[in-house]
């Protein structure tokens, strides 16, 4: 069975930095889309960035300036910079097991169950 598990969540200041991981256990072979997606309270779940076995990078447009996402094999990581208080929220790590990149949470089987990181000061 495929596990997911974030870790590095926390409280943040306002402009400060933090790195989010998700390692997976159970799979022996490479994971096709791993994902990070975020849901801040009361809202809809949204994707953050995509990163794909092949190179592949996808970060949404408004924090594409701000966060960083980077993978080796079946861990992927997120690093978070230049905080603000919109970006507090739950932030999940997803994953495929193949198929084409997709950005949709529907598209996912695969979730860890969260990491929660708060920007306040």
């Amino acid at each position: 069975q495929v596990q997911l598990v974030e870790s590095g969540g926390g409280l943040v200041e306002p402009g400060g930095s933090l790195r989010l991981s998700c390692t997976t256990s159970g799979h022996s072979s490479t994971l096709k889309s791993m994902a990070w997606f975020r849901q801040a309270s009361g809202k809809e779940r949204e994707y953050v960035s995509v990163a794909t076995p092949g190179g592949g990078r996808i970060i949404k447009l408004s924090v594409k300036d701000r966060f960083t996402i980077s993978r080796d094999n079946n861990t992927v990581w997120l690093e978070l910079n230049s905080r603000e208080p919109e970006d507090t929220a739950r932030y999940f790590c997803a994953a495929r097991l193949g198929g084409p990149t997709r950005t949709n949470p529907d598209d996912y089987p695969l979730w860890g169950r969260g990491t929660q990181d708060t920007v306040s000061a």
